[in-house]
C-alpha cells in the first residue's frame, strides 16, 4: 500500500479510529433504539384519555430524538464516506456488506424524507413499512459487517 503524506493516518487503512467507532455506535445505536422505542410507544403503549386511547406522552419525544440521531447519522455517513467507504471500495474484502449498508442507509434517508414530506398516503404507507423493516434490519447487517472485519483482522494477525 502506498502512503500518502497528506492523508490522515486513519485514511491509510480501512480501520476506523476508536473515537469514530464510538461515534458510529452511539449515533446509529441511538437512531435504532429511538426508532424501536417510538414503534413500541406508538403501537403498544397508548394511554387512556378522556375520549379514548391517546398517544403516550413520550411517543413524540422518541420521534424527536430519532430525528436528531438521524441528522447526526447523515453527518456521520459523510465522514465515513471519506475515511472508510471510498478506500474500502477499492478492496474486495467486505465490499458486498458495505454496499448493502450504503443502500440501506440511502433507503432510510429517502423513506425518512418521504415520511416527513410526502402528502400522498400510499407513498407514506410504503415509506413507513420500508423504513421500519430496513431500520430494524440495519443493526443485523452492520453487526455482521463489523464481526467479519474483526474476524478478518484476527486471521491476518495469526
Amino acid at each position: 500500500m502506498t502512503r500518502h503524506p497528506h492523508r490522515h493516518p486513519h485514511q491509510q487503512g480501512l480501520r476506523l479510529s476508536s473515537r469514530r467507532k464510538r461515534a458510529l455506535y452511539a449515533i446509529f445505536g441511538g437512531a435504532w433504539l429511538t426508532g424501536i422505542l417510538w414503534l413500541v410507544f406508538h403501537y403498544f403503549l397508548s394511554v387512556e384519555g378522556e375520549f379514548g386511547g391517546e398517544p403516550h406522552p413520550l411517543e413524540a419525544w422518541w420521534l424527536r430524538l430519532h430525528g436528531v440521531f438521524a441528522f447526526a447519522a447523515l453527518w456521520l455517513c459523510g465522514l465515513l464516506w471519506a475515511a472508510h467507504v471510498r478506500p474500502a471500495l477499492a478492496r474486495p474484502g467486505r465490499r458486498l456488506s458495505g454496499l448493502l449498508l450504503l443502500g440501506m442507509l440511502a433507503i432510510l434517508a429517502a423513506t425518512g424524507y418521504l415520511l416527513y414530506y410526502a402528502g400522498d398516503d400510499s407513498w407514506r404507507d410504503t415509506a413507513r413499512w420500508l423504513h421500519w423493516l430496513i431500520g430494524i434490519a440495519l443493526a443485523l447487517v452492520l453487526g455482521i459487517h463489523v464481526m467479519r472485519a474483526r474476524a478478518q483482522r484476527v486471521r491476518a494477525s495469526t
